[in-house]
């Protein structure tokens, strides 16, 4: 009996040292660099400010991005599914074989895993948004084909 309560009281230890070693970081904003999104995953200009990245032990991204009136992400999909948070303007969301969808500031969208959709500002106004999603098995989601113009302007 004295053993189990020792190998307890010893493990207690351990795991109250193992949580004692972790602390609250705080990347300033100014520490991570703007940058504007790659021309095969938008279209016009788009710029992004990444705010967290996937690490162990979180696989999680986020992402605040500005889109100037037009640009717009090409078609996507998440493996672990997408949530965005409109933060300002009017923007457009929609998902294959949808209808677009407009939002505006405090809206939050959710896409499900593996659906393909697009998002970005409408024609004529920008739009902010948070993008939050999780990397599975090393993998952010599925880069497709741009939006085209025509797709993008239909109402």
């Amino acid at each position: 009996m004295k053993r189990i309560a020792i190998s307890v009281g010893l493990a207690v230890l351990v795991a109250a040292s193992a949580l004692a070693q972790q602390h609250i970081v705080i990347t300033p904003s100014g520490a991570r660099p703007t940058i504007y999104g790659p021309p095969q995953a938008y279209t016009g200009r788009a710029v992004a400010d990444t705010l967290v990245a996937p690490n162990d032990p979180s696989h999680v991204m986020a992402v605040n991005i500005t889109f100037e009136p037009g640009a717009r992400t090409a078609w996507h999909n998440h493996p672990a599914g997408q949530y965005l948070i409109v933060t300002s303007g009017v923007g457009w969301v929609q998902e294959r074989g949808g209808k677009k969808r407009e939002v505006h500031p405090g809206d939050v969208i959710w896409t499900p895993p593996g659906v393909a959709h697009w998002h970005g500002a409408t024609a004529k106004n920008a739009m902010s948004h948070l993008a939050v999603w999780e990397f599975v098995d090393g993998s952010g989601g599925q880069l497709m084909e741009h939006v085209s113009d025509a797709d993008y302007l239909a109402e």
